[in-house]
This record gives C-alpha cells, sequence and structure tokens, in this order.
C-alpha cells in the first residue's frame, strides 16, 4: 500500500531528477557553446554573466562559484585580453572587472550561440516565466 509519504517522495524524486537532468543539458549545451570559442564552460559562464562591471565577489555570485574559482578564470580571460581589473569607484580594497571591446565582442557572440536550440526554447517565454517563479520560490522555501 503507498502512503502519502511514499507518493510524495516519489513526486521529489521524479521531480529532482527533471531538474537535474534540465541542469546537466543546459550545462552541455554551455559547454558545447563555449569550445566552439575557445573557450572552457567556465569562461562562457563568466562571459555570460558580466554584464556590466562587476566586483569579484559578484561574479562568483552569479557563477554560483567560490570566488577563488572565479579568480583563476578571471585570470585566464585577462591573459586572453578579455576582461580587465580596474579600480572600484567607492571601494580601495576591491577591483571592477570590466569586459574589453574584445571582451564584449566575444560575449555578444556567444549570447547568440547560447539562445540557438537552447534546452529552454521550447518553452514560450510565458512558460520560461512561471518556471523561473516556481524555481525561485523553490529555491528561496518562500
Amino acid at each position: 500500500m503507498t502512503t502519502p509519504a511514499d507518493t510524495q517522495a516519489i513526486a521529489e524524486r521524479q521531480l529532482c531528477g527533471l531538474v537535474n537532468g534540465l541542469a546537466q543539458r543546459i550545462a552541455e549545451h554551455v559547454r558545447e557553446r563555449a569550445a566552439t570559442l575557445g573557450l572552457t564552460a567556465s569562461q562562457a559562464t563568466a562571459l555570460r554573466e558580466m554584464s556590466g562591471p562587476m566586483t569579484m565577489r559578484e561574479l562568483a555570485e552569479r557563477m554560483s562559484c567560490e570566488p577563488s574559482n572565479t579568480t583563476f578564470v578571471v585570470d585566464k580571460l585577462e591573459k586572453q585580453g578579455l576582461v580587465e581589473r580596474h579600480p572600484h569607484p567607492t571601494d580601495r580594497r576591491a577591483k571592477h572587472l570590466v569586459l574589453t571591446d574584445e571582451g564584449a565582442a566575444l560575449r555578444a557572440r556567444l549570447l547568440g550561440l547560447l539562445a540557438m536550440d537552447s534546452p529552454l526554447s521550447g518553452l514560450t517565454p510565458q512558460d520560461q516565466r512561471v518556471l523561473h517563479g516556481l524555481l525561485a520560490r523553490a529555491v528561496t522555501g518562500s
């Protein structure tokens, strides 16, 4: 006999499987598109998230990784001439990460590639907003 707890556990397992499967598809999509530009998935993620000047901590939060990992990625992007570190306008201890012209151009190409055949492209904009809202509620617990 299936109890309500069993039913709930099955539903959660299935939902977690779907979320994990989507995350894997998105990660593979990013890896494939990044490789066509000579980037690692982490470099592509950093470029995707750099919508404007930001600190290393802000980028690490956007990338969902530790600042030390972000530093390694940014060091590589800097060596490639894609990112520069500038003095922060209000915090002498921090640096602002800024895309170079070459970095901004590569970011634009990357965003175009990521939009092509995205794992989420089968969802309408409304579907994406609903999914976003549901996932945000699940993550925040509210």
